[in-house]
């Protein structure tokens, strides 16, 4: 008896099939490996922030210092604590109105003096108004920022719907901080309001004072006009008598798909002719300025970039590693910042333009979220911030190239894997 086997030819439809299938399950591990080594990493570092004991936290740091930019003055602060007290006396002296707008307003005691501040003002008969990020303050009590009449308050919404289709111009966070008072004296930069930016964290704020000040209540009326309850008083935007090119206010508006701080900056570093100093809490560059600071490296511009050694945010550090080989082999020299988080947003190129502010160089920030950083074009200002970047130096050390390659080969896998979270930082 003759057995005989028939050969089976797999159908081109079970084929497809199977691709599919294999295609299916790739894509479901490409997706999750990110996420997992993300989870890895937050797991690990919130472990190591437990076990690490409590210390006070010393970095060097200049005198708030002054300058003139025509009718205007603008002092830079870099001690949370010289800046809090000035903007609460400016509150604690206003007469007709205070707008104050955050980011972050911790339910300390420090944000129980802002607080009672305001309230104090509006029994002066002070017109208060309030915008805050509901999503970056879901861990403060609610309560404590319910605020009295007659207040006005915009809480921007916890979930913005457009995050979903990847809508821009409905998915972005408010990070922006900014105060202005009477019209006379502003404040903008990086900190938000809580005890622990007072004396731990390492932050750059502007006071202005004088003409100027309209680049940040224009910037505070147009956002509010945007976002407030139809029940809300509007407030009046007169438009203004004084043009200063030299100071300028760039404000990113998702809502409008505009996003000038990244404009500025790649203007001007394409500028540099000597030097670039960069400070950055999160520093992930998107293609076009990562070549930018390459080019200017490779013409002979001395570029410098300092970022915290640990951030509050390790995934986005590990998204930033991904790109320090790239970077030290084009000439970019990379400094970290130690023992403390340093959350600065600021440059300063070849003694002439500066820019401090609210938003990092990444995509949240710079194609993102609801951002304003000042532009300024100024010799005194540039070398105030010469003078920061120097003493911010002492407290760094170097990366090297050498010391970058010697990593471990789990630290490099990692940093591949989690490339695809780049876009979503």
């Amino acid at each position: 008896m003759v057995v005989r086997y028939r050969e089976v030819v797999p159908s081109s439809d079970s084929l497809l099939q199977l691709a599919r299938t294999v295609l299916a399950r790739t894509a479901v591990v490409a997706a999750a490996a990110p996420v997992a080594v993300a989870a890895v990493l937050v797991t690990t570092d919130a472990v190591r922030r437990r076990r690490r004991q409590a210390t006070d936290v010393t970095f060097p740091h200049p005198e708030p210092a002054e300058a003139t930019v025509d009718q205007s003055s603008v002092t830079v602060f870099t001690y949370g604590e010289d800046l809090y007290e000035e903007m609460l006396a400016a509150i604690r002296g206003a007469r007709e109105c205070i707008m104050l707008e955050t980011y972050i307003w911790k339910g300390d005691a420090l944000g129980q003096q802002f607080k009672d501040a305001l309230i104090e003002a509006t029994h002066r008969g002070v017109e208060v108004f309030v915008v805050y990020d509901g999503f970056a303050n879901l861990v403060v009590p609610r309560a404590f920022l319910d605020f009295p009449a007659p207040i006005h308050v915009i809480r921007f919404p916890v979930f913005r719907p457009g995050i979903l289709m990847m809508n821009l111009r409905k998915s972005g966070r408010d990070h922006r901080k900014v105060l202005v008072v009477d019209d006379e004296v502003g404040f903008v930069g990086g900190y938000n309001i809580g005890e622990l930016y007072a004396t731990q964290w390492r932050d750059t704020h502007v006071k202005l004072t004088g003409p100027s000040v309209w680049e940040l209540r224009n910037a505070f009326v147009d956002f509010w006009n945007a976002n407030r309850d139809p029940a809300q008083p509007a407030l009046e935007d007169p438009g203004s008598e004084y043009w200063q090119p030299r100071l300028k206010a760039a404000r990113n508006a998702p809502a409008h798909l505009v996003f000038p701080i990244r404009g500025i900056y790649l203007d001007a570093i394409d500028r540099a002719s000597s030097h670039v100093y960069i400070t950055q809490a999160y520093f992930i560059p998107d293609r076009e300025i990562l070549h930018a600071l390459l080019a200017a490296a490779a013409r002979g511009v001395d570029v410098r970039v300092v970022v915290p050694e640990r951030s509050n945010h390790v995934v986005a550090d590990w998204l930033a590693r991904d790109l320090y080989e790239t970077l030290l082999r084009g000439g970019v020299t990379i400094w970290l910042y130690e023992n403390t988080m340093v959350h600065a947003k600021t440059a300063t190129i070849d003694g002439q333009w500066t820019t401090i502010g609210t938003a990092n160089i990444d995509r949240l920030s710079l194609t993102g979220n609801y951002e304003i950083n000042l532009e300024i074009v100024d010799p005194d200002v540039a070398a105030q911030m010469e003078m920061v970047f120097d003493v911010d130096l002492s407290n760094c050390r170097e990366l090297t190239l050498a010391e970058w390659e010697s990593r471990s080969l789990v630290a490099k896998i990692s940093e591949v894997l989690l490339r695809p979270l780049r876009p979503l930082l």
